[in-house]
């Protein structure tokens, strides 16, 4: 078996690839989870496909890798339906908090606009067909991989 840190880097390596290949970080997030160490059904993968681009491509709400990341993590620790009721279970919320504090500490924001801002000093509307080519052809889009693989990597190290 593979330790922690190899299978961390695995994480990281498969969700940059996919964000590259596939666009979706939130998927390639937990496709890169799932991969790695299990737990992530399909369903989830699926579910997923609407939280890209700062949830339904408008950019204002959370990165979609972080969201992608988060729902890997509750896959593990979140509530069951069986629970609900029950309590909060709160380690769900606790590992949740310490991903988006270690995307905040490295990355500085946590939606997808701020993230644009922060790398390219301006944000792209990911419904306007010229835009989208314009962020295609920039950096942003290595920097969106290299936050995938990251998020993925961080979602593996606390789940093992």
């Amino acid at each position: 078996m593979k330790n922690k840190q190899e299978l961390a880097e695995k994480a990281y390596q498969l969700a940059y690839d996919y964000d590259l290949k596939f666009g979706c970080c939130p998927q390639c997030v937990l496709l890169a989870v799932k991969e790695t160490i299990g737990i992530v059904s399909d369903d989830i993968i699926k579910a997923a496909h609407p939280l890209s681009g700062g949830c339904a491509l408008i950019g204002s709400g959370t990165c979609g890798a972080i969201t992608g990341g988060l729902l890997a993590l509750g896959a593990k620790f979140g509530r069951d339906v069986e629970s609900l009721g029950k309590g909060k279970f709160m380690k769900s919320f606790m590992v949740g908090k310490q991903l988006m504090d270690k995307v905040e500490a490295e990355f500085g924001a946590t939606t997808c606009n701020a993230i644009q801002e922060k790398c390219h000093g301006r944000t792209y509307s990911m419904w306007d067909a010229e835009e989208i080519k314009k962020l295609k052809n920039d950096e942003f889009v290595k920097y969106c991989a290299e936050m995938t693989g990251k998020i993925a990597q961080w979602c593996v190290e606390i789940m093992i």
